[in-house]
C-alpha cells in the first residue's frame, strides 16, 4: 500500500493544515483530500474557462523566496491550452523589468490566478513553467492575429494542478465592451 500524497498538498503544506485544524476547517479539506485533492489534468471545463479570459495574474519567486505577481493581458484566449497538462502565452512587450522572466531562472515555480468578474468565479493554476525563446512555431501556436502586442517569448506551465474558489466576496465588474453588450441604458436619452 502506497502513501500517496494528495495533488492538493501543493497548497496544503504542514503549516497551513495546522492553521486550518486551529480555524476548524482541516475536516472539509481532509474529506476533499481523501478524494484526491485538486483537479491534475485540464479538462474541457476549465479550457473552456481559460478560452474566455482576456487576463490573468502571475506570480512567481525569486530564489530566496521574494513573492512577485503580474497581471498578464490579451485578446480572449491569448492564454493558450496546448494540452491537458501544459498552457502557453506569448510575453507581449511591456515595461521591460523582466521580474517574471528573471525569477523563472532561479525558481520555475508559479502560480495563476484567472477571474471570471461578471460569474463570479475564479481558479488558481499551480504548476512550473519554463521561457521559451526562437521557437516560430510556438509562438504562432499562442498568437493572435490582428492584436497589436508583440511578444517576445513564450511562457509554457506545466500545470500540476488546479481548483475553483468559491464565489464569495467576488464584486462582479464589468468591461466596456460588456456594458454596451448589456445594453443597460436601452432606453436612456441619448448624450
Amino acid at each position: 500500500m502506497t502513501d500517496k500524497k494528495p495533488s492538493s498538498d501543493v497548497a496544503f503544506s504542514p503549516a497551513v493544515e495546522a492553521v486550518q485544524e486551529r480555524f476548524g476547517s482541516r475536516a472539509s479539506y481532509a474529506r476533499m483530500e481523501a478524494k484526491g485533492g485538486f483537479t491534475v489534468e485540464i479538462t474541457e471545463d476549465l479550457k473552456a474557462f481559460i478560452s474566455e479570459r482576456d487576463s490573468f495574474y502571475l506570480s512567481t519567486a525569486s530564489a530566496d523566496g521574494q513573492p512577485y505577481i503580474q497581471h498578464r493581458g490579451g485578446p480572449k484566449g491569448f492564454l493558450t491550452v496546448l494540452d491537458v497538462h501544459t498552457l502557453a502565452f506569448g510575453d507581449f512587450k511591456g515595461n521591460r523589468q523582466y521580474i517574471s522572466v528573471g525569477n523563472l531562472t532561479e525558481n520555475n515555480k508559479v502560480c495563476l490566478f484567472l477571474m471570471d468578474y461578471i460569474n463570479r468565479k475564479r481558479v488558481k493554476i499551480w504548476g512550473t513553467a519554463r521561457v521559451i525563446e526562437d521557437d516560430a512555431e510556438l509562438l504562432e501556436k499562442v498568437t493572435s492575429t490582428g492584436y497589436k502586442g508583440k511578444p517576445e517569448c513564450v511562457f509554457v506551465i506545466d500545470v500540476a494542478v488546479w481548483d475553483v474558489n468559491c464565489p464569495q466576496h467576488i464584486t462582479p465588474r464589468y468591461t466596456k465592451t460588456e456594458i454596451e453588450d448589456l445594453d443597460i441604458c436601452n432606453g436612456c436619452a441619448p448624450e
